[in-house]
């Protein structure tokens, strides 16, 4: 599923966004094929894997698993994706260039929600230097 991933923040990153077919790879591809994964890793293996969510105790007995602590990474790997790209269609609407997107999404791939903020305060940062002298 890493690999996977990576193919999927690289499309992100560096291919032309006006390629339709291409722009599937992160937008559905990678992120359907890492669910395919996690949905039959969860199905055939959390009623046994013990634990649960109500406490971190129970979070820990629940990663105890492999199938399930494999499939909670693919859970990281296929939402950061998703982030990940719609903070880069944000980010296009508002004209912020795709060198100054890279650093939001590389944040976002390794610090999911620290990324995210990244990318709202660059896309905000954006709409005020953009924005015409009259409003401002």
């Amino acid at each position: 599923m890493n690999t996977l991933a990576m193919v999927g923040w690289l499309v992100l990153m560096l291919a032309p966004r006006g390629w339709t077919a291409l722009g599937l790879v992160p937008r559905l591809v990678v992120p359907g094929a890492i669910a395919l994964i996690y949905t039959a890793l969860m199905g055939a293996h959390f009623a046994d894997a013990g634990g649960g969510f109500g406490s971190i105790a129970e979070v820990r007995m629940l990663f105890t698993s492999d199938p399930v602590l494999v499939a909670g990474w693919g859970h990281y790997l296929a939402f950061d994706l998703l982030i990940g790209v719609l903070l880069a269609e944000r980010l296009d609407r508002v004209g912020v260039t795709r060198l100054l997107q890279i650093p939001v999404l590389l944040a976002t791939l390794m610090f999911g929600p620290a990324g995210w903020l990244l990318g709202l305060i660059t896309e905000a940062a954006a709409r005020v230097c953009t924005r015409p002298a009259a409003e401002a």
